[in-house]
């Protein structure tokens, strides 16, 4: 762990131990052991987590947050029938709460139970917020039953309330080609990506919050770069630049973030700059050499960038859009510079 996780383990762990010999009351065991299962969750360590909210729950029965964690632990360690459970028992003590019906749903559908999939993932349709995820999730489910019809129904209502959503386009263009529209299919096809509809869960924002670490805010410095929030990237891109010590992997990716960031605001020096770190901190960095070629060829140092993207195609030999930028600058009649692609998020690395 990073030196500044370890300490608040060691801290919250203190506080447990405290707990449990000053005989506390049950609720106060409860939260205590929570509180740990929370940390070690949102650290990653899910084996270790989830005794801590199996003895939440057991201490306070009532407490709906326990068996909700528990749910997301069971499901990142790929355990779908232990996750269903959970989820189920949090939603017997609170059935409002959205974000868990879409996590049920998402189970169910890896359970292959899209019936099931289907109730669950109807439940949580009512609420604006989560409307888009849910109808995510019935198009996937109606895919499973082969309903191309019904897919392809629901999946355009969902892409419609956000098109950058592009995790919808790869099953929707699964549906028009089961529906014998092969154009359509094509054309999603293209765009798909992995950015799935946003969702408000505050109770795994409170997680995903709790950390004080780089990586911590490299993923939400993705996360903003998803929603085109260049902001909000460019400010937990730096404070998580400030929490690096001894990861040159991770300050790579969030000097690379960073530099994205300030690319869509127009600081093309500011990116260049950023760029140029993350190679240095990681050669390896095929994204990195990518997004420094692509920022070089647009200012006209052709040669400079052609190395640099040439250095992402050895990299990763499956990389296209650096493939096709560097094709483009080495073609006899091909263009001295390219102009930099805006970030879209998704699948395709643009910057």
């Amino acid at each position: 762990m990073a030196d500044t996780v370890r300490e608040q383990v060691r801290r919250t762990h203190a506080s447990l131990d405290a707990a449990r010999q000053s005989a506390a009351s049950g609720e106060v065991l409860s939260a205590a052991y929570g509180e740990l299962g929370n940390l070690l969750l949102a650290a990653e360590y899910h084996e270790a987590a989830e005794p801590c909210y199996l003895a939440a729950e057991e201490t306070n029965p009532s407490e709906f947050r326990w068996p909700y964690y528990l749910g997301h632990v069971h499901q990142r360690r790929n355990d779908p029938d232990r996750a269903a459970a959970a989820f189920e028992r949090a939603l017997r003590l609170q059935p409002a709460y959205a974000p868990a019906h879409l996590s049920l749903g998402e189970v169910h559908l890896v359970q292959g139970r899209p019936d099931a999939a289907e109730r669950a993932f109807t439940s949580a349709l009512a609420s604006p917020p989560h409307r888009q995820a849910a109808l995510f999730g019935l198009g996937r489910a109606a895919l499973a039953r082969q309903d191309h019809a019904g897919a392809a129904e629901h999946l355009e209502s969902a892409l419609a309330i956000d098109r950058r959503a592009s995790a919808i386009r790869y099953p929707l263009a699964t549906a028009y080609d089961g529906l014998g529209q092969p154009v359509r299919a094509e054309t999603h096809l293209r765009e798909r990506g992995d950015v799935r509809p946003a969702t408000i869960d505050p109770l795994m924002d409170v997680i995903r919050g709790l950390l004080h670490s780089a990586a911590r805010f490299d993923g939400e410095a993705r996360q903003a770069l998803s929603r085109g929030d260049w902001p909000a990237a460019v400010a937990a891109a730096r404070a998580g630049i400030d929490l690096t010590s001894d990861d040159p992997r991770v300050e790579a990716s969030l000097r690379h973030r960073l530099g994205t960031a300030l690319a869509q605001t127009g600081d093309a020096r500011g990116a260049l700059e950023e760029f140029q770190r993350a190679v240095r901190l990681a050669p390896d960095f095929a994204r990195g050499h990518y997004s420094l070629g692509i920022l070089l060829a647009s200012s006209g140092r052709r040669t400079e960038a052609i190395e640099h993207l040439s250095a992402a195609v050895k990299l990763d030999p499956n990389y296209r859009e650096a493939r096709e930028a560097l094709a483009a600058l080495m073609s006899p009649g091909g263009p001295r510079r390219l102009k930099p692609p805006l970030y879209r998020g998704g699948r395709k690395p643009h910057l």
